[in-house]
Formats: C-alpha cells, sequence, structure tokens
C-alpha cells in the first residue's frame, strides 16, 4: 500500500531540498516587481510598474494584486539650454512672451474665425482687378482722385480722424472713438479729452492726448470727457482697459528688453536706440504701441483685436492709416456698397457656403467681417486705400447709395455714377431680397460684433 503524502511531509521535504541548496528565498512583493533586464531603475518608462506587477501576478491567480503607487516618481526633464541667437518666429516669440505678461490680464476671447491670406468665398470671383479699377475711375470722377499721402500729418486736435496720425496708439484710440458715430460726434469726444486731459508736448505722440493721464483717471471722467460723441458708457470702459494693457505690456517689454533674455515681439528688427527709446518711454510712463511697425500685418493685426472694442474694422483702419500697410477696412459704407456691386455672394448664392456645409444649407448673405476677409484677399493692395476712401465718401454723399434714402428721397433723379454696376437691396431700395432682413443702418454699437 503506497504511503499517504500529506501536507506537512510535502512541507519538510521542501524545507530539507532548500536547506541544502543553501537558497535564501526572500518573499515576493507585487508592489517592488523584479526589475526588466537591460533596463536600470533610474530609465523606467511609464507604465512598467504597472505591467510588469500584472505579469507576476498571472503566477499568483489567487493572491490579490496591490499596486503601490507610492513608488512612482516624477520623470526628471533636462531642459535644453536655449541659444539667445536662436531666431524664432513671430508666433513663437509671441506665445512665449504672452506668458510673461501679468495673470490678472484676461484676453478677450471673441473670436472672428478670419484666416490671413484666405477668403471665406473661394468661389466667388469678384471683384476683379479691373472692376475695381473701374469704380475707382468712376468714383474719383465725382469726388476726386484719391492717393495716400507721402508723410503722415501731425494729430489734429480738432478731429479725431480715422487713424492717420504718427502714433499707434493715438491711432487706435480715435478709430475707437469714430466706431458707430459720424465724424462730427467723434471730434467732439476727442476733444473732450483733449481739454480734460491735456497733451503730450513731445515724442511720437506729441501734440496729441496724454493717454497715461486718460489711463490714471476713473472710468466716469472719461466717461464725462466723451459723453458729447455718443456711445460713452461703453467707449470710455473699452478705452480704460485699452490703455491699463498697453501699460502693462510696455512694463513686461521693458523688462524683457533690459533682461536681454528674451525677444519681445517686434524687438528681433529694432535698432539699439530703438530698443534704449522704448524702454525710455516705458521708465516714463508714456504709453506707446509704435513696436507695431516692426511687426508683420498679419502679427499687428492680431495685437490690435486682442483689445476690448476693437474689431477687424478698426484695426485694417490703423494698418492701413497709421502703419501704412495695404489693408481693406469695410466700415458700414464700405460693407453696404461691396454688397450692391456684387463683390461678395448675396443671400442664397450657393458660392457663400462653406465646402462642408450640411446639406440643404443655405447662405444667409455676407458679414462685414467675412467682406473684410474676402476683398482683403482678392483687392489689389494698390487699390485698397483709394477703394476705402471712395467708398465711404460716396456711400455718405451720394442720393441713391446712402444708407437711408430710396426712390422717393430727395436728389434720387440726380442719378449716380456707379448705376451700371449696382444693384440696390434695402427696405427702402425697392429691391430686397423676400424673407432677408436688410443690414443696413449706421453701424453696431461695439465694433467688435
Amino acid at each position: 500500500m503506497a504511503q499517504r503524502i500529506t501536507r506537512a511531509h510535502k512541507a519538510r521535504e521542501a524545507a530539507a531540498l532548500h536547506s541544502s541548496l543553501k537558497v535564501d528565498i526572500q518573499p515576493a512583493h507585487l508592489s517592488s516587481p523584479p526589475a526588466i533586464p537591460g533596463i536600470s531603475k533610474s530609465r523606467k518608462r511609464k507604465g512598467t510598474t504597472n505591467e510588469t506587477a500584472i505579469q507576476g501576478s498571472s503566477q499568483l491567480k489567487d493572491e490579490p494584486v496591490t499596486l503601490d503607487s507610492n513608488r512612482k516618481r516624477p520623470r526628471k526633464v533636462i531642459k535644453k539650454e536655449e541659444d539667445p541667437d536662436e531666431m524664432l518666429s513671430d508666433s513663437l516669440v509671441s506665445e512665449r512672451f504672452s506668458a510673461s505678461q501679468p495673470a490678472t490680464k484676461k484676453s478677450k476671447s471673441k473670436a472672428y474665425g478670419l484666416t490671413p491670406g484666405q477668403t471665406p468665398y473661394p468661389n466667388w470671383p469678384h471683384p476683379t482687378r479691373e472692376e475695381c479699377e473701374e469704380v475707382v475711375r468712376l468714383l474719383s470722377s465725382v469726388h476726386g482722385r484719391v492717393a495716400a499721402p507721402e508723410k503722415i500729418p501731425a494729430p489734429s486736435l480738432t478731429a479725431s480722424g480715422c487713424g492717420e496720425v504718427p502714433s499707434v496708439l493715438d491711432a487706435l484710440i480715435r478709430t475707437r472713438l469714430s466706431a458707430a458715430t459720424s465724424n462730427t460726434n467723434s471730434s467732439r469726444a476727442f476733444a473732450g479729452l483733449v481739454k480734460r486731459f491735456g497733451i503730450l508736448e513731445e515724442g511720437v505722440g506729441k501734440g496729441s492726448v496724454n493717454w497715461n493721464a486718460v489711463r490714471l483717471a476713473k472710468t466716469k471722467d472719461i466717461f464725462e470727457a466723451i459723453k458729447s460723441g455718443g456711445l460713452a458708457d461703453v467707449k470710455s470702459k473699452d478705452i480704460k482697459k485699452i490703455l491699463q494693457m498697453v501699460y502693462e505690456e510696455n512694463q513686461a517689454r521693458r523688462l524683457a528688453l533690459e533682461s536681454s533674455t528674451s525677444n519681445p515681439p517686434g524687438s528681433r528688427d529694432e535698432s539699439s536706440s530703438e530698443k534704449t527709446a522704448e524702454i525710455a518711454r516705458a521708465e516714463e510712463e508714456v504709453l506707446s504701441l509704435d513696436h507695431l511697425h516692426q511687426m508683420s500685418s498679419d502679427s499687428a493685426f492680431n495685437a490690435l483685436t486682442k483689445y476690448p472694442g476693437i474689431g477687424p474694422k478698426t484695426a485694417s483702419c490703423v494698418l492701413l492709416f497709421c502703419l501704412r500697410r495695404p489693408s481693406f477696412a469695410v466700415d458700414t459704407h464700405v460693407f453696404r456698397l461691396c454688397k450692391w456691386l456684387g463683390w461678395v455672394p448675396p443671400p442664397g448664392h450657393p458660392a457663400g457656403l462653406p465646402s462642408n456645409a450640411k446639406k440643404g444649407a443655405v447662405f444667409k448673405g455676407p458679414t462685414r467681417n467675412s467682406t473684410y476677409a474676402h476683398c482683403e484677399v482678392i483687392v489689389p493692395d494698390e487699390l485698397k486705400y483709394p477703394l476705402h476712401k471712395l467708398l465711404i465718401r460716396h456711400g455718405r454723399a451720394c442720393s441713391r447709395c446712402r444708407a437711408i434714402t430710396g426712390e422717393g428721397s430727395e436728389g434720387w433723379d440726380m442719378g449716380c455714377v456707379i448705376e451700371g454696376l449696382v444693384k440696390r437691396t434695402g427696405g427702402r431700395k425697392g429691391g430686397e431680397i423676400e424673407g432677408v432682413k436688410s443690414e443696413e443702418g449706421d453701424g453696431d454699437e461695439r465694433e467688435e460684433d
């Protein structure tokens, strides 16, 4: 009869065998899995600890698996030293510089959906160069020849204008004041700022408003200064926020320029004297955006539209009149005439829809921003300045092309020099498309809308 083998018997045999081999068996801890051959502990990849523990547990199915998360160590990141002479793109420099800005500053979240160099209506071929040249020729015969001045004039203290002044910041605030109101009203508001806060006696902004004094003032005081110009509640708040943002940016740029360890946007093309002047302005708290002269048009446009109340139209005006870059600014008059001239697709036309539009989608019509994006790409650069100025003059003066007019209005019988080129729409024009709301008016309350 075979001898019965018990558990105790097997245990005594195993102990005798291990003793004879002099093997010291250590208890296994699943929280400390055996190292994988060829990989040192200091070079473990993420996930190795957990994976090895699970593999080891396959041989002990009846035992619970416990992972010790406390043994995980953060992976060391060795930073590569940056070459101070390394050439960085404008976008990368802007990204790094933005990270150094005060944490309290909140950037505007408004997105305009504009892509530089791309039109939202690639299947709409108008206006052609010939069409642009014809409109310039016809309008010039009535309103006179228009050309950009060889030199930017000194700032006026009686007229706000559209930004054709030497100082970029001055141009920005003046154009913001002119939004959604008449020239008379905006000029009255600007004169109020001059009277209340004084003017600069020297520097690039010489002869214009002391913007730092405006920054330090209460919003209520700014409101009182510009209230005669219309929309003062909105504009006073925007101006106050813009000037504070510019001040903080100026101080951040000063620190960056003094440290010589980083290059704020636009500084790579500045001469040493220009950098010294920029540092001096910041130390003296003379607010400035003149570094935008050294930036590309796209970068300058993006820098301008981050400010509250500043949309594509205002940014485009600053580019065109102050920075002297080709840009097709679209205000309410330009927008109206671009639609009537057929330079953008009309409501209902399939060319207005994006390529990924849903089946059955209907184009509701162009907006001011989409009109800007389209014409910015398709209008020849050398015609953008005269077309902008002439379309505004005509939109204000022509008895048939003004916003508020109709066939029974005074002066309608005088005709229009571009009569054969336009198809007028609107509540009083006699040609409004059924079911489409007219977009005529003197502008939105906020420029960015």
